[in-house]
């Protein structure tokens, strides 16, 4: 096939997302089709990536390595030229040039449903979910809304919108404050006290208007991948100190990863059923992950869920598939083929 692997974006998450879409570039590469790795905001004008249309003969392969901050997004659009414009010039053209367009984007646009509804209007085929499934699971307070429907424990949250009359009498610590809409827990701070929940907000406002404040579970924290409607092993993640936030997720050593997770089957079989539950409650497409904590008596409590997982080297949906004997590259192939059947 001839497929475009969209990545970055003007998002939080744009650094993760080169780093996934070179990885999946190079393994649909490997697994022999023919793949230009493209900017979703700066189209082919990225030198880093802009190498063309690549195959097994042109022996071109892809890097990006992830900093250990997320991206100044005003520098990246004051030298770009782009403007307030989230796509570049040419990369509707290109993707409409090709077979499939596997969407490697974490956050914003890329992750919202905007962009899926555009590919939708225009006939191109793409990875992970639908446009609907997109925006309930960007969401968070909509996805929570879902979840606690269809009666799957989730931390007790108020959304709210921050301006000059916001009030958080409601709060009690410790809590969660959170951007509604963003991932990879970019902007996610844990307040222990009132001093610490002003320092979270004016954090969180740095990237959406709208803050979750949610309840602070303390456990063991799971994820689960789900792959063509079947849950895939349990992974555990251990951050070696703090929570799992942005650096704890992306820097190499900062966190174990253990899969298949050291539990008991009822716990496994909990986990994976409620992920499997999450993913049809949100319409959700051929793949993704949905995020856990697991507290002292046993009760699971769904975070959120990702349409589109991250595929760095230290991401958590390869491992699992890793585990359930399917490799990293035959892992992107299924879920291209997926995309079109």
């Amino acid at each position: 096939m001839k497929i475009v692997v969209l990545a970055g974006g003007l998002s939080p998450e744009r650094d993760v997302s080169l780093s996934s879409g070179a990885l999946i570039a190079n393994a649909l590469i490997e697994m022999h089709h023919e793949v230009m790795l493209l900017d979703l905001y700066l189209g082919a004008k990225n030198p880093d990536i802009a190498h063309g249309w690549q195959n097994l003969a042109t022996g071109v392969r892809f890097s990006y390595q992830i900093p250990p901050k997320e991206p100044d997004l005003a520098a990246i659009k004051a030298a770009s030229g782009n403007g307030e414009m989230l796509i570049g010039d040419d990369v509707l053209t290109l993707c409409r040039e090709a077979d499939l367009v596997f969407l490697a984007l974490h956050g914003a646009s890329g992750e919202n449903g905007q962009l899926q509804a555009l590919l939708d209007l225009y006939a191109v085929p793409y990875t992970g979910s639908g446009y609907v499934g997109s925006l309930l699971a960007m969401d968070k307070d909509l996805s929570k809304q879902l979840m606690h429907e269809q009666g799957i424990p989730t931390p007790s949250w108020r959304r709210v919108e921050l301006d000059q009359t916001s009030d958080f009498s409601f709060v009690h610590y410790p809590c969660v404050v959170k951007p509604c809409s963003c991932g990879s827990s970019v902007g996610v701070t844990i307040a222990e006290n009132a001093a610490e929940f002003a320092a979270a907000i004016e954090y969180a406002r740095q990237y959406e208007s709208a803050v979750l404040i949610e309840e602070k579970i303390v456990g063991r924290e799971f994820s689960i991948g789900v792959l063509d409607g079947k849950a895939l092993p349990v992974i555990e993640i251990r951050p070696k100190s703090g929570f799992y936030d942005y650096a704890n997720k992306y820097q190499k050593g900062r966190a174990d990863e253990i899969c298949p997770a050291e539990i008991g089957n009822e716990i496994r079989e909990l986990l994976q059923t409620n992920a499997v539950r999450v993913h049809n409650a949100l319409r959700l497409g051929f793949y993704s992950r949905i995020d856990f904590i697991v507290d002292e008596s046993g009760q699971a409590w769904c975070l959120e869920a990702n349409t589109l997982p991250g595929m760095t080297p230290t991401s958590l949906l390869p491992q699992e598939a890793l585990a359930a004997g399917i490799g990293y590259n035959e892992l992107c192939d299924k879920i291209a083929r997926g995309a079109l059947r």
